[in-house]
């Protein structure tokens, strides 16, 4: 075996593939392909899996919300009510355009894994959602939001990667109430913590934090408006997304309907939880007819 090999757990039945980061004496280090899990096995508990190329394998991918997302708001513009926005074109048009323009609220995302990171800025593309991503190590994230929020000033940050339980004697885990009971949560307690330092206003800056296992309860103390993981389980390596999406495109005057969007994750409730927040939909008047070059 070797780095970047695909591998599974026989002490586990094989329940998750992971992929081989590194070698740690008698150890591998092992990321998740498909869920955003950061464990580690001896080499005899590990067995080869089928060598599917990790990026093709991350692009095959269709969460099953993609397509209620769009239906819902992300990726199509809001249902227009009589509110006063209102059409430019003929009521009959077959496309009609709006006569207002979309602001949809900016995303600033963080992730531990390049491989999902592209992932999501792909799906990010597809719904219209604009968002800047970098490939960030757990332990950096805190250094890197320093330096980027003050230049990007999104209004939404994701701050995610790999996480997990540590083991203890086996299967036997620590006190997971503690963070030093985790691989990452500090990390991410951390980043969190700048983030909320640069803008305390819940609503004007929403903060989606964690991966799988991680400590729930520490990350939304810190300041988070959404966090992973309630029940300590895995996640999707999607599931950020997700909730950051929706909330790009909840109006302002609205709040993001917190059982709804989990709902439409892979984990749902036991892996995913958060606090009323407004969303960072805005629409504005007339509507931009010259794309501005940079």
């Amino acid at each position: 075996m070797k780095q970047g090999d695909l591998v599974t757990r026989k002490s586990y039945g094989g329940d998750v593939i992971f992929k081989i980061h590194e070698f740690r004496q008698q150890q591998a280090i092992l990321r998740g392909v498909e869920l955003r899990l950061l464990a580690d096995a001896p080499f005899r508990d590990l067995q080869m899996a089928p060598q599917i190329d990790p990026l093709e394998k991350m692009g095959a991918m269709r969460p099953k919300w993609l397509e209620a997302m769009r239906r819902s708001g992300a990726g199509a513009a809001p249902q227009e009510q009589s509110d006063g926005w209102q059409s430019a074109e003929p009521a009959d048009s077959p496309k009609p355009r709006p006569a207002y323009f979309e602001l949809p609220g900016k995303v600033l995302h963080l992730d531990g894994d390049p491989n999902y990171l592209r992932k999501c800025m792909v799906l990010y593309n597809e719904l219209r959602v604009p968002a800047d991503g970098y490939y960030v190590a757990e332990a950096n994230m805190a250094d890197a939001l320093y330096r980027l929020l003050p230049q990007l000033q999104p209004d939404i940050v994701v701050i995610t990667g790999h996480d997990g339980l540590l083991k203890q004697r086996g299967r036997t885990y620590g006190d997971i109430t503690q963070l030093t009971s985790y691989k990452n949560s500090h990390n991410f307690v951390n980043a969190v913590r700048v983030a909320r330092q640069f803008e305390k206003n819940r609503d004007a800056l929403t903060i989606v934090a964690g991966a799988c296992q991680s400590h729930f309860e520490a990350l939304m103390q810190a300041g988070a408006n959404y966090a992973s993981s309630p029940a300590r389980v895995l996640i999707h390596a999607l599931d950020p997304l997700c909730i950051a999406a929706k909330v790009a495109f909840t109006p302002i005057k609205d709040t993001v309907n917190i059982v709804d969007v989990i709902g439409l994750t892979h984990s749902g409730l036991e892996g995913l939880g958060g606090i009323e927040s407004r969303g960072s939909y805005r629409r504005g008047v007339p509507r931009i007819e010259y794309a501005i070059h940079k």
